[in-house]
């Protein structure tokens, strides 16, 4: 089974590039964020047409939304709000896959504005509440002996050599230790491991995102790794490749975030 997961920036400006991505990598099931589409205006027959039969998703005009698209079936599909917000970041269901169930989260963790101040800064104080909130209902909710992916655009990145300059982006809101602290207490809740970890060693490089603002982002190379998927220990001796689509950057209008595939063997 082929997971991917992908900030899309849009999915009906950028239908043509998921095609694109499904056609070349044939996922699953695939989870995107930052949809930015309201429900009844949801992409629902093109993504039927490439595959994706059972759907499930929650959007909202010109911010946020998160969507999951598979070719199993769906059951128990959620819709959960966060920090008291009807902002359209987590959803979940539970996939029938013949080998057994596992459930599904997939998450847009708030971007957190520019100023890594809670005081200051409104948006950062809602993505630090956001973390907390997600760790505590993880560990009330579940044990860490269920099978459970949690996919998404994270907007953290953790790990010294998940940013192109770990002392340069110490005080730039996705690299903070108020951020990265909280994302390891989530981490922690129900002995997730980070997939991406998984397969690549903590000292090399690895990056999900490369901003707009670089004009030649591949040479510049001043990425994060923003984009995650996590799985718990039932699962972690099914997991069987990882990899991050960093050509689909150079697709014409292409997302600022690119797609991260995990491949299991049931």
């Amino acid at each position: 089974m082929r997971i991917i997961t992908w900030n899309i920036n849009s999915v009906r400006l950028r239908m043509p590039l998921v095609k694109k991505l499904t056609e070349e990598a044939a996922p699953d099931i695939l989870c995107l964020q930052e949809t930015k589409t309201p429900d009844e205006h949801f992409p629902v027959d093109d993504l039927r047409a490439l595959g994706y039969e059972h759907q499930h998703f929650q959007g909202m005009k010109s911010y946020n939304g998160v969507a999951i698209l598979s070719k199993y079936p769906l059951e128990s599909k959620e819709i959960y709000t966060r920090v008291g917000r009807e902002d359209c970041r987590h959803i979940a269901a539970r996939v029938a896959h013949e080998l057994g169930k596992f459930e599904v989260h997939n998450l847009y963790i708030p971007a957190g504005g520019d100023e890594p101040d809670v005081a200051a800064n409104d948006k950062f104080a809602h993505k630090l509440d956001f973390v907390d909130e997600m760790s505590a209902w993880f560990k009330d909710r579940y044990s860490d002996d269920q099978r459970l992916v949690a996919v998404g655009d994270f907007n953290i990145a953790p790990y010294e050599h998940d940013v192109w300059s770990h002392k340069q982006l110490l005080k730039v809101v996705s690299h903070t230790p108020p951020e990265t602290d909280r994302l390891a207490g989530m981490l922690a809740s129900l002995n997730w491991t980070d997939v991406a970890r998984h397969f690549v060693p903590e000292d090399e490089k690895t990056y999900t995102w490369w901003s707009y603002r670089n004009r030649d982002w591949k040479k510049s190379n001043r990425g994060r790794r923003l984009d995650h998927v996590w799985v718990t220990p039932p699962l972690k001796d099914n997991l069987s490749a990882y990899d991050v689509l960093t050509h689909t950057r150079d697709w014409e209008k292409p997302s600022d975030h690119v797609p991260v595939i995990v491949d299991f063997q049931f």
